[in-house]
């Protein structure tokens, strides 16, 4: 710094015939130290000011450049756990595919094991009917065959017991 108030105060002018008036140059003086004085403590407040200033700007920088750190750490875990659910999406709709897709094939095959059964049954009873139909067509031809004829001759009632004796 060049010129200080001290400097001011210390300074002696050499006396001439026709000068100034002394005691108004050093009224002027005074003044001047005064303002000097009040500039310079005005410049040192104003200069704390301005550190105090720049380190909360530099305080803040670093807290905005943590943040921003913070956001694109929270995007990209908010990325993660998207893709995460869309992956685990995927897999239980194609396990639930998987699971439907067995289901309705094993409910088919049951389908075709219960129409074979029927199929079976259905068989079963055309060919008990069939069976049943000649064994009662049997017996009615023996029972309209001329030999009924022949056993009904004289019978005899006569008991031994309960039992009656031909």
């Amino acid at each position: 710094m060049g010129l200080m108030p001290v400097d001011i105060y210390n300074k002696e002018f050499s006396k001439s015939f026709k000068g100034y008036n002394v005691d108004e140059v050093n009224e002027f003086l005074d003044q001047i130290i005064k303002e000097f004085e009040l500039r310079i403590k005005e410049k040192k407040s104003l200069e704390e000011k301005l550190e105090k200033a720049e380190e909360r700007v530099y305080n803040y920088s670093s807290i905005e450049e943590t943040l921003n750190k913070s956001i694109l750490i929270a995007q990209e875990a908010s990325e993660r756990v998207k893709l995460d659910a869309e992956t685990e999406a995927k897999q239980i709709i194609k396990d639930a595919e998987l699971r439907a897709n067995r289901i309705v094939s094993e409910a088919m095959e049951e389908a075709r094991k219960a129409h074979k059964d029927v199929d079976k049954l259905k068989n079963h009873a055309k060919v008990f009917r069939q069976r049943f139909q000649l064994l009662i067509g049997s017996q009615l031809a023996m029972l309209e065959h001329d030999d009924w004829d022949e056993l009904q001759g004289p019978v005899s009632l006569e008991t031994d017991g309960d039992v009656p004796k031909i």
